[in-house]
C-alpha cells in the first residue's frame, strides 16, 4: 500500500478549504483540514504533514502566532509552509520579504498559482534543513549534556530526529515528483 501524503490546510473559510481540495491532485494526498489557528497548530503537531497550506488571519490564533509555533518547534521547522492571505501588506508588516522559510500566496488564487507556490515552499524548506544540518542547528544537543560514546535520551532523540528528517525529505520529493508530473 502506497503512503499518503498530509496535507494540512488551516482556513477559516469553508470556500477557500474545498478550493484547495479541488485543486490538489486526487490519489495519495491526505487532506486534513482546520478552521483556526489552535486547530490547526494542533494538526500539524498530531500529524506531521508533509505541507501546510496557513491562512493568516485566522479565529483563535492568528496564522501569525502559529507560524512562530511552527518555526519555534525544531519537529516542525522543516516542513514546507504556505501562507495564504488577501491582503499581502499584513503578512509583510510581520515578516518582511524576502519571504525565508514560508512561500507566499496571494487570495484568490489559481491552480498554477498554489502549484507554484507549493514547489517554493518546498525548495525553501530543503535549503532550510540543509542550513540547519551544515550548521549543527536542531541536531546537536546543548553541550553540558552531551558526552560523546554514552547514548542517553538526548541522542536517541537526536537519531529519531534524524529519522524523521529523512522520512520527510523522502516525502518532500515524493510530492515534488508527483507535482511535477502533474504540472510537467
Amino acid at each position: 500500500m502506497t503512503q499518503r501524503h498530509k496535507v494540512v490546510v488551516i482556513d477559516d473559510s469553508r470556500v477557500i478549504r474545498m478550493r484547495v481540495r479541488d485543486m490538489l491532485p486526487q490519489g495519495n494526498l491526505e487532506l486534513l483540514e482546520a478552521k483556526d489557528g489552535v486547530e490547526g497548530l494542533q494538526l500539524v503537531r498530531s500529524e506531521r504533514p508533509g505541507l501546510v497550506l496557513l491562512d493568516f488571519l485566522l479565529p483563535r490564533m492568528s496564522g501569525w502566532e502559529v507560524f512562530q509555533q511552527i518555526q519555534q518547534d525544531p519537529q516542525l521547522h522543516s516542513i514546507p509552509l504556505v501562507i495564504m492571505s488577501g491582503r499581502k501588506e499584513e503578512v509583510t508588516e510581520k515578516l518582511p520579504e524576502p519571504f525565508e522559510y514560508f512561500e507566499f500566496v496571494s487570495k484568490p488564487f489559481e491552480q498554477q498559482q498554489l502549484f507554484e507556490a507549493i514547489k517554493l515552499a518546498m525548495a525553501k524548506a530543503k535549503k532550510r534543513v540543509a542550513h540547519l544540518e551544515a550548521s549543527g542547528g536542531a541536531t546537536r544537543p546543548p553541550t553540558e549534556a552531551y558526552i560523546p560514546g554514552q547514548l542517553g535520551p538526548l541522542e536517541d532523540r537526536i537519531k529519531n530526529l534524524e529519522a524523521e528528517v529523512a522520512g520527510l525529505r523522502q516525502e518532500i520529493e515524493m510530492i515534488r515528483k508527483f507535482l511535477g508530473e502533474r504540472m510537467g
